[in-house]
């Protein structure tokens, strides 16, 4: 092994680091941490954790080093180095003076020394040639690239590279497309140098390290500086591969390759379209911008069962196609030993059921929300015609009295004027504190109606301002004509007692009786039998206070034909209204007739109401009648349909047979579910939201019914995939089974359980897979003999995507993996070497002699330019091509 030395004499630092630009050392090492998708900024300090410095060593050496601790601490970031340092010295590199309290403490000189340590063993130490030490067999590598050309002398490592040509000969030669070496001039060193970096960065994927200036003008470049540099053009240009393939089998293997690309095609562009789809619906669902009227929010549920009924079922029956094709290319990329494939970024199978899942959650919550302001609408409308009513009468009843409390009758009034004007207040005072309750009621919808956002809120706030203002100024009126009146003297004298009797009992009599009114006006909104009933039992409460009222009237009459009678007796003729109310015998003789006419009216609203919830009653009966015979019938369908895919019931052909049965009796029930559909819709016309009779939704049946159809659906394309296994693999009937009755017996019974929202039916079945605890017993049992690298491999052919299960369909791909004969990137390659008459190339024209024209098109399209040596213009690489068929590659 080669050692390489580094000391802390202060003179050998200088001359050896410091004349060494760190700007070159960064570029080197970013050259390598870029692989990783890392860079570093400060040499001195991007290493000093350790972190990015075992990443470098990884990435140039190929290998895994311990894992680093995760800690901020300084024993963290020197036990980090010291684990790089390691590595370094198990390469047989001796490191004397370099420790990792250096590394840590940013010291720039131990930093360089160790890089150029690293350079010195990962980048210059493996280059040979003719058994000579790696500097001189790097420069004798030089020498000979460089021979033919002008101007070039190479002979060692620093001033042979000033001007830039050696550079620029070394490109030519091996890609003389990239520089046109006839156009340099030796007397522009700058630009030759900055054309051959810049060409190198550009198109051989080599930073660059040095500055042309620097270069130009220093007597002596620094040597290691363009060793590094120049070693990186060694291994960019180092040999190339050989390979061989043969007609017959390129064949084979492009047609795999063809069909393949045109199944990964097509699962893009249903996975990106179906995305798209589920992209414009999303914000569609999510606008919440409630409309201001019933009829447009109806509008919107229109469309949104439209979107149920139309739009959505073409896009289950998309989803279910796309995972029966992945499935289906995994399959045929597993039997022709290809990688799995795996889609665009953002296009898994798992990122479309994840986008389809916040559909349905985002369409779930659209629904509710449709709903609830419907709800929200019909309360809106119900209270803005209550305010409307209420506000009538009141401001009916307020029209006059500020001009009536704002007169200055009593300044020329009599006495007995004056004290029947003081009761006559009294009198108007009882009646507004009666009206109070209806103002505070008046108050409260206006409230509730911009609490729940209604649209003409304005408007209500507007009216209900001026009503509260006017009323406080009633108030404020009415305190000072009471203050007014009781300052007059002598008001306590012959007062018509029954003047004022009348007064006292007609006015609340007649608040009764605007209530009562009122009330059988009243607007309601129920939405069941009961709610009904209730109201008519109040309503029966309400008629039996009639006959008791019916008195309170007569006695109220009674003292009105006293007064008649008192005045005919002693002759008094009575001229003029009540002094002490407005309220006639006439007003309140009209009012009791009102009364009585109203009382039949809302009877027969009330009764109007009851046959509409009986109505409504045998729709949610009659929806909830089918809707507990579907349900079940779809747990049972999920359940056989189970039991076939798992137990072991004849040929697979056979099992196909019943699915394919199953899957017919399912399209043919569709109908039912059509028939549930045409219920839901007339139920929800009725505004019915609820339905105590089953408890089954229409969401719960959409969503058991679609699960039902991806079931089968992918229960077919697994037996579909089974089939296709066998007949690749020449596996018996037999062997199947016996595969299956393995598999069964570790495959762990699980629970289903079911949820409130979406038809998951408690079932106790096996659910396909293994775990990795179960697969290692199950091949135990069958006789392996399994140690923990061995299983680690194997689980890595049956679980590529480490998804931590075992699936069917990869348990039969490996029993059978061993035996079947299958094309490895070798046997291709040794066929088109025949092809080529042992050339390390091939040329258009013996493709397309050998292959038939389809499959030599395709080569040629994909096959790069081979530019090693003297190969022809036109020359191909199918070494390249032969091994990207069975790696990660665009092909």
């Amino acid at each position: 092994n080669v050692k390489y030395h580094v000391t802390q004499n202060p003179m050998f630092n200088c001359l050896r680091f410091l004349l060494f630009s760190p700007q070159t050392f960064t570029a080197w090492c970013n050259s390598h941490l870029r692989k990783a998708g890392t860079q570093i900024e400060n040499i001195e300090e991007d290493f000093r954790n350790g972190l990015k410095l075992m990443l470098l060593l990884e990435v140039i050496s190929g290998e895994r080093l311990p894992k680093p601790d995760k800690g901020k601490m300084r024993f963290h970031k020197i036990a980090n180095v010291n684990k790089a340092l390691d590595f370094i010295s198990s390469k047989g590199v001796k490191l004397i003076s370099i420790g990792a309290e250096e590394i840590v403490d940013g010291n720039v000189k131990m930093t360089l020394g160790m890089i150029w340590t690293i350079i010195l063993r990962f980048a210059i130490q493996d280059i040979s040639v003719e058994e000579t030490s790696a500097k001189e067999g790097l420069l004798l590598w030089c020498q000979r690239k460089t021979a033919p050309y002008r101007n070039v002398n190479v002979q060692n490592f620093h001033i042979s590279w000033k001007d830039g040509l050696a550079l620029c000969a070394l490109i030519h030669r091996h890609r003389p497309d990239l520089i046109d070496y006839s156009k340099l001039r030796k007397d522009d060193p700058v630009g030759n140098l900055n054309t051959a970096f810049e060409v190198a960065e550009k198109y051989l994927d080599i930073p660059k390290m040095l500055d042309a200036d620097d270069i130009v003008n220093t007597p002596k470049p620094d040597e290691k500086a363009i060793m590094t540099y120049v070693s990186c053009f060694y291994h960019a240009f180092a040999g190339a591969e050989q390979a061989e393939t043969a007609a017959n089998r390129i064949c084979k293997v492009l047609a795999v390759n063809q069909e393949n690309e045109k199944l990964m095609e097509e699962y893009e562009k249903l996975a990106s379209e179906l995305l798209e789809w589920i992209r414009r619906t999303i914000p569609w669902l999510e606008n919440r911008v409630a409309e201001q009227t019933m009829h447009a929010m109806q509008q919107k549920l229109e469309d949104f069962r439209d979107y149920r009924r139309v739009h959505k079922p073409p896009k289950v029956q998309e989803k279910c196609q796309l995972e029966i094709n992945f499935n289906t290319l995994q399959t045929k990329l597993r039997l022709s030993n290809r990688p799995a494939f795996m889609p665009s970024e953002g296009k898994m199978v798992s990122d479309i059921a994840n986008a389809w899942k916040g559909l349905e959650q985002v369409e779930k919550g659209y629904e509710e929300w449709l709903l609830t302001e419907i709800r929200r609408l019909e309360r809106l409308d119900h209270l803005a015609e209550k305010f409307k009513q209420k506000s009538t009468l009141h401001e009916s009843w307020t029209t006059g009295k500020e001009e009536l409390l704002s007169q200055k009758d009593y300044e020329s009034a009599s006495l007995m004027e004056i004290r029947a004007l003081m009761r006559k207040h009294e009198a108007f005072e009882s009646d507004l504190a009666a009206h109070q309750d209806r103002v505070e009621q008046i108050a409260a919808i206006a409230q509730e109606l911009n609490e729940l956002d209604y649209y003409d809120a304005a408007t209500i706030n507007a009216r209900c301002q001026g009503i509260c203002d006017q009323w406080d100024n009633l108030g404020t009126l009415t305190q000072k004509r009471r203050e007014s009146l009781e300052r007059v003297e002598k008001l306590w004298e012959t007062i018509d007692q029954l003047y004022l009797e009348f007064a006292k009992r007609a006015a609340p009599f007649n608040n009764w009786m605007d209530g009562a009114m009122e009330d059988l006006q009243d607007m309601f909104i129920v939405h069941s039998i009961e709610e009904i009933q209730s109201l008519i039992t109040a309503h029966d409460q309400f008629k039996a206070t009639i006959p008791e009222a019916d008195k309170e009237r007569m006695a109220i009459m009674g003292i009105h034909n006293e007064i008649l009678k008192i005045a005919q007796t002693y002759g008094i003729k009575v001229v003029g209204e009540n002094p002490y109310t407005v309220l006639s015998p006439q007003d309140i003789s009209n009012k009791w007739e009102a009364v009585k006419q109203l009382v039949p009216m809302r009877d027969q609203m009330l009764q109007e109401e009851v046959a509409r919830q009986q109505s409504n009653e045998r729709l949610r009966r009659q929806f909830a009648a089918q809707a507990n015979i579907i349900g079940p019938w779809i747990q049972i369908k999920m359940e056989e349909i189970s039991h076939v895919s798992i137990d072991i019931v004849g040929s697979l052909e056979e099992q196909m047979s019943n699915l394919k049965t199953y899957e017919q009796n399912i399209i043919n029930y569709k109908s039912n579910i059509d028939t549930l559909e045409g219920d839901h819709q007339l139920s929800q016309e009725s505004l019915i939201f609820d339905n105590k009779h089953t408890n089954y939704t229409m969401e719960h049946v959409r969503v058991g019914w679609e699960q039902l159809l991806t079931t089968i659906a992918r229960t077919i394309n697994e037996v579909e995939n089974q089939i296709l296994t066998r007949d690749a693999k020449g596996i018996s009937q037999e062997q199947l089974n016996e595969f299956r009755a393995s598999f069964n017996h570790f495959d762990r019974v699980s629970n289903t359980w079911s949820n409130k929202h979406i038809i998951f039916f408690y079932l106790q079945k096996r659910n396909g897979m293994m775990d990795p605890d179960d697969f290692r017993a199950c091949l135990i049992s069958m006789g392996y003999d399994l140690g923990e690298v061995e299983f680690a491999r194997i689980m890595t052919l049956v679980d590529p995507n480490n998804t931590g299960v075992v699936t069917f369909q990869a348990f039969i791909d490996f029993m059978t993996r061993e035996t079947a004969e299958t094309d490895t990137a070798e046997q291709v390659t040794a066929s088109f070497k025949i092809l080529a008459s042992d050339k390390a190339y091939i040329t258009v024209e013996e493709l397309r002699r050998e292959l038939p024209p389809e499959q030599a098109e395709y080569c040629i399209s994909r096959m790069t330019k081979y530019n090693v040596g003297d190969a022809p213009p036109g020359a191909l690489d199918y070494i390249s091509f032969s091994s990207a068929l069975y790696g990660e590659s665009d092909l």
